[in-house]
């Protein structure tokens, strides 16, 4: 009994504890869970209110391109309603156009009809009097045309031969007489030394030992001599110091060349030349061509092709610069088999200079079809520099007497009426007659010349042999 009121006593208290415990338990559950809820709730709305922030802001963007597409669109609907106003504007243009061009055919197409009936009445009336011509003067229309065609043939080639003889009659009475002027204006406006240099000096030597000390054992110091230098020089020193001598003074030479060429083209005011050009023309000094100095013969050229392109109104600067390169082609660096105009036309081509300076020198032996009018004077004041008396060692009397050698070679052929020796003897002109020679036998006339002249003359250059062939027919009007 004593242990049963304790137990009793135990389990109420414990009972009455777990309800105080359970109970304290509940409030504070209901405490939590409430305070859940109630910070649920404020999360609740503020993830609304941002969502509906957000909500907000997208329905603004959302609204803001609508309006921009409907204002997009609306200025697309005023672009298309003014360009239909545009099209109707034309639509109705064109439709007045069309209006306007339709009346306009109409009226030519009316006068078009009234032409046509025009034209049919002219040419009923043209007939009319047509026969009534023809009636009157005993012909028909296409003979009379036919008389009047010739009647007027013979009237136009009666003045047109009269006006041809005019010209050609005034052309021989000035043509001649302004060339000889233009010519000697040229010679006589070029200051010109005739002193020619020479390019082979002679010492005599009596000693026969020093002769035999020059030659060397079995001629081996003229022999190397020669070998080194490809001129005739004697020399009195041995045969292993030659070498060195001809390269040290190869190098003077070729400074002195370089240097000559310079003050050439500086004294003639000829510029821009390429420097392989103007070692060519140093070169010119040491060359002679049938004993005048080549370097001489193309300044003196220069001068003259200057002075005649001045008198005939061209270039004279671009004449002088011709006129000093026209024989570049004779001081080659290695041989050519080429003529030495077309060689010189080649080089000049080469370094540059212009196509009517090289034609001027390709041309003026007429080896290349001349181009422009600087080949012309090029060619002749070459002849009037290389075959004046004097140039190349050639008295007065004998250059006269060339000159009439060429022409009775070429008068001594049956059928040659005339010959005239021109260009100083550079060309032959002969004047055969129509009725002897015909125009196959001209060209074996010209051979035949040519060969001659070769076999029997001496010349400088070339000589040109041309045959003319001509038939004139002289009438006169009393």
């Amino acid at each position: 009994m004593d242990i049963i009121i304790p137990i009793i006593a135990l389990l109420i208290g414990g009972g009455i504890g777990f309800a105080i415990f359970r109970y304290i338990l509940t409030k504070k559950y209901n405490f939590v869970l409430e305070s859940a809820r109630k910070e649920a709730e404020v999360i609740k709305e503020s993830k609304l209110l941002e969502v509906k922030e957000k909500f907000l802001n997208k329905k603004a963007e959302l609204e803001n391109e609508v309006r921009a597409r409907q204002q997009k669109f609306q200025q697309a609907e005023n672009k298309l309603k003014q360009r239909e106003l545009g099209l109707n504007q034309k639509q109705e243009d064109l439709a007045r156009r069309k209006q306007e061009l339709d009346a306009a055919h109409t009226r030519v197409e009316n006068k078009q009809q009234a032409l046509a009936k025009r034209e049919e009445e002219l040419e009923k009336l043209q007939l009319k009097e047509r026969e009534k011509l023809e009636e009157l003067s005993g012909l028909s229309a296409e003979e009379a045309k036919n008389r009047l065609v010739e009647s007027l043939k013979d009237e136009a080639r009666t003045n047109a031969q009269s006006y041809i003889n005019e010209i050609m009659d005034d052309a021989k009475l000035t043509a001649g007489k302004e060339a000889k002027r233009i010519v000697i204006q040229t010679i006589q406006r070029v200051a010109t030394e005739t002193a020619i240099e020479n390019s082979v000096t002679v010492f005599h030597i009596d000693n026969d030992e020093v002769k035999g000390r020059i030659i060397g054992r079995e001629g081996r110091n003229i022999r190397a001599l020669e070998a080194a230098t490809g001129v005739e020089i004697v020399v009195d020193i041995h045969p292993a110091r030659i070498e060195e001598v001809v390269a040290k003074v190869k190098k003077q030479v070729e400074e002195e060349v370089i240097e000559t060429g310079k003050r050439t083209a500086i004294d003639l005011g000829v510029h821009g030349l390429h420097p392989e050009l103007i070692r060519i023309i140093g070169k010119m000094k040491y060359r002679s061509s049938y004993g005048q100095n080549l370097l001489q013969h193309a300044r003196e050229t220069a001068n003259l092709c200057s002075v005649m392109a001045a008198e005939l109104g061209l270039n004279p600067k671009k004449a002088k610069r011709a006129g000093l390169l026209h024989d570049i082609g004779k001081v080659p660096d290695e041989e050519s088999e080429l003529p030495h105009a077309l060689y010189g036309g080649k080089l000049a081509e080469k370094y540059k200079e212009k196509p009517e300076i090289c034609n001027a020198i390709a041309a003026h032996h007429d080896e290349e079809e001349m181009t422009t009018l600087l080949a012309p004077i090029v060619q002749v004041c070459d002849a009037i520099s290389g075959a004046r008396p004097g140039a190349r060692r050639e008295i007065v009397e004998a250059y006269i007497k060339r000159l009439n050698d060429l022409e009775q070679i070429a008068s001594s052929y049956e059928g040659v009426t005339k010959t005239y020796a021109i260009q100083a003897g550079r060309e032959l002109r002969v004047i055969v007659g129509a009725d002897k020679i015909d125009d196959t036998q001209i060209e074996q006339l010209s051979a035949d010349i040519a060969r001659r002249i070769q076999d029997e003359m001496t010349y400088p250059g070339q000589v040109k042999i041309t045959v003319i062939r001509e038939t004139r027919s002289v009438s006169y009007a009393k």
